[in-house]
């Protein structure tokens, strides 16, 4: 019973200072001067700028986005077809979007690509007139002029 205990606070103290490291705390040593005794002091990184939000940046709410996906004739990823074909048109297109020899932005990389019944939509923020204008050229490009719906939205630099 004792080494089952003991086995349990051995792994307990090695897990919550690797718990602590993962959530951006630190516990740290600290030793009163002339007594050997010593006590842990957890402290907590309340630095925003290593939390990943900043002062002036926009709440992150996307509920009209979510809004408008609840339209049925707005296509989505589950709306994606499951044939041979459109699955390839899709894959096609995608390699092209992320591929190293255009310099999209990660942003523009991650787009929605939708395919059904050979008809492509794009969906998404880009960082540029110009990252929309290439993406829906390469789509255009692999399944034809006509099977191309360019939803992309060029998101605002701050």
């Amino acid at each position: 019973m004792k080494l089952k205990i003991h086995a349990a606070l051995s792994i307990s103290a090695m897990a919550i200072p690797m718990l602590l490291v993962v959530s951006g705390c630190q516990m740290k040593n600290s030793s009163e001067s002339g007594n050997s005794s010593s006590t842990n002091t957890l402290f907590i990184n309340t630095n925003s700028s290593t939390m990943g939000a900043t002062s002036n940046s926009a709440a992150a709410d996307n509920s009209q986005n979510n809004v408008r996906d609840r339209d049925s004739s707005t296509q989505t990823p589950l709306d994606q077809g499951n044939s041979p074909a459109d699955l390839q048109l899709t894959q096609q297109i995608r390699k092209m979007v992320v591929s190293g020899t255009n310099n999209f932005s990660v942003i523009a990389q991650n787009i929605k690509i939708i395919t059904d019944n050979g008809q492509v939509t794009l969906r998404g923020p880009v960082q540029s007139d110009a990252e929309k204008t290439s993406i829906d050229s390469i789509a255009k490009g692999v399944a034809g002029e006509t099977n191309v719906t360019d939803q992309l939205e060029v998101k605002n630099s701050q």
